[in-house]
């Protein structure tokens, strides 16, 4: 039963995002050429909201929708480790054209191309499980 509402969830939200253009590399090659407003009022809008609704969640004792407790554990924090996986991040999505969440979206739309770069971030997130003991956290 979880499986069905994540799928109908995921579903809906990679609708969301392709309609509003959040998946579209002409979209992001905007936003890193700082050329429009259109990704950085998306991804303004849902750090806003997702900031407001992680508080209410602490604050509130909020359960999941299938009951069980939700509880959001402090992250340490650390510069290095921030700055190291950002930069990362921010380059792979960058030469991808795509973050992690868009890449099955526009595997989705029939942009086949787009299968070299899910089987790199398959291939990433692999290697840094093995390597994940031996990197600074």
């Amino acid at each position: 039963m979880k499986n069905i509402v994540y799928i109908i969830l995921g579903t809906f939200l990679g609708i969301v995002l392709y309609k509003s253009e959040a998946a579209s590399w002409f979209r992001i090659y905007e936003m890193f050429q700082f050329d429009s407003f259109h990704m950085y009022g998306i991804i303004g809008s849902a750090l806003a909201v997702g900031i407001v609704l992680v508080q209410w969640i602490k604050k509130s004792k909020t359960k999941s929708f299938f009951g069980e407790a939700i509880n959001i554990q402090d992250k340490e924090k650390s510069f290095t480790r921030y700055i190291l996986g950002g930069t990362l991040f921010g380059l792979g999505w960058a030469l991808a054209g795509a973050c992690p969440g868009p890449i099955y979206i526009l595997v989705g739309a029939g942009y086949w191309p787009i299968i070299i770069v899910l089987i790199g971030a398959i291939l990433g997130a692999f290697l840094y499980g093995v390597l994940r003991v031996k990197l600074p956290h």
